[in-house]
């Protein structure tokens, strides 16, 4: 993205691609994020919304947005009536509602033809995960499931150095996710709340590995190039009386027999926001922080320890086409989201146009991801029923 001459999906198509969105109305954190994260780039222009599961609160908080009246539609049906005849309708549909909502959605959405843009967990169960790439590999539509930590310059710096052998075959790997958003009960959910990441019935099987755990199962894959294939498992909650997860620590077996180590948990009291991983191959490791992601620190076995710096020197393709800013200037939380955007704009406007996508636009989180994880979470609350006994992750993909 950094030094383009000019806007490719302008370039290609004449305009921006049409994008609508289901979620992440008034008072959500995720909405406005994946709203700029879609502008960053210039590849996208908002045109359709529903945002509230309220009628009112949808049409006003579009037109808010500044979508025309009969595009700031109040509810899902309005909007897939409204957009299905529109000689200027709906290109890709980004959804960020509650999680028993996606699948839902997303299933539509491939049926009218859009390509999707879909928050993390893919779905609740591991059917519907499985629906929904059967419909992708059917349709050929362009799928992401936003696991946005993957965006980051030195994420895929680090995949790439692992890709290239530059630690060897890989033998162990360590992630954490920690958090302190639930270290205490909260109101929501006492009798009568209503957040619903405090319901297991929006939330699906796992709060903490549904909402934290499967960016951090997903990191860790895709740093490593593999997937977890066993797992052994610990998964519940460590605030008294709290009816969904909120802490999980694993051990991990992966393809080609690495080892790795995983926890995750929102009621870390005192915790800001740590996700991290370290990994270890035969001939040194690499170690990442997004609490400090402008950074990648490379420890050859027989060598000395290396800083890596974003758009510095010794970097790869990888890193550099999720650079945008020159070297000195931070690169964050909302640039690696944007870099997702701008990746499956690439992927669209290649299936579109019948040409070929540039193979680094198609590093980003797909479907098969996204139901990768759902495959996980299902094989360690297994797992944790039985007493943290090794189970194997389920893959049809």
């Amino acid at each position: 993205m950094k030094g383009e001459a000019a806007n490719p999906v302008i370039a290609a198509l004449g305009r921006r691609l049409r994008l609508g969105v289901v979620g992440g109305g008034p008072g959500s954190f995720i909405g406005p994020v994946h709203r700029t994260a879609s502008r960053l780039d210039d590849r996208y222009e908002v045109v359709a919304a529903v945002l509230s599961s309220n009628p009112e609160r949808s049409a006003a908080a579009g037109r808010a947005l500044g979508l025309a009246e009969d595009r700031a539609y109040p509810d899902v049906d309005a909007l897939f009536a409204g957009e299905a005849d529109r000689a200027d309708g709906i290109d890709v549909l980004a959804i960020m509602t509650p999680n028993h909502r996606h699948h839902p959605v997303a299933a539509r959405a491939l049926e009218a033809g859009w390509d999707v843009i879909c928050d993390k967990p893919l779905t609740t169960t591991l059917d519907d995960a499985e629906d929904l790439v059967a419909r992708v590999r059917t349709s050929g539509q362009v799928f992401c499931t936003t696991y946005n930590y993957t965006g980051y310059p030195m994420v895929r710096q680090a995949r790439e150095m692992v890709r290239d052998g530059a630690i060897g075959d890989v033998r162990m790997v360590q992630v954490c996710y920690i958090q302190p958003h639930f270290a205490a009960p909260t109101e929501a959910e006492r009798p009568g709340g209503t957040a619903w990441r405090l319901d297991p019935a929006q939330v699906g099987e796992s709060m903490v590995l549904g909402d934290i755990g499967s960016h951090a199962h997903h990191l860790a894959c895709f740093v490593a190039g593999r997937q977890v294939e066993r797992v052994a498992a610990d998964v519940g909650a460590v605030v008294p009386g709290r009816q969904v997860d909120d802490c999980a620590m694993a051990l991990l077996r992966f393809e080609g027999g690495a080892r790795g180590v995983f926890w995750v948990t929102n009621a870390a009291a005192g915790a800001e926001h740590g996700l991290y991983f370290r990994i270890f191959g035969e001939h040194g490791g690499l170690e990442w922080a997004q609490e400090n992601p402008n950074y990648l620190r490379h420890m050859p076995l027989d060598a000395p320890v290396r800083l890596l710096a974003r758009d510095g020197p010794g970097l790869g393709p990888a890193a550099a086409r999720a650079t945008r800013v020159e070297f000195g200037h931070p690169e964050g939380y909302q640039e690696a989201f944007a870099v997702l955007y701008a990746d499956v704009a690439d992927a669209v406007v290649a299936r579109r146009t019948g040409t070929l996508a540039d193979p680094l636009a198609l590093d980003f989180p797909t479907v098969e991801d996204g139901a990768r994880g759902i495959a996980f979470i299902a094989a360690a609350k297994q797992s944790a029923r039985n007493d943290g006994a090794w189970t194997a992750v389920r893959h049809r993909f």
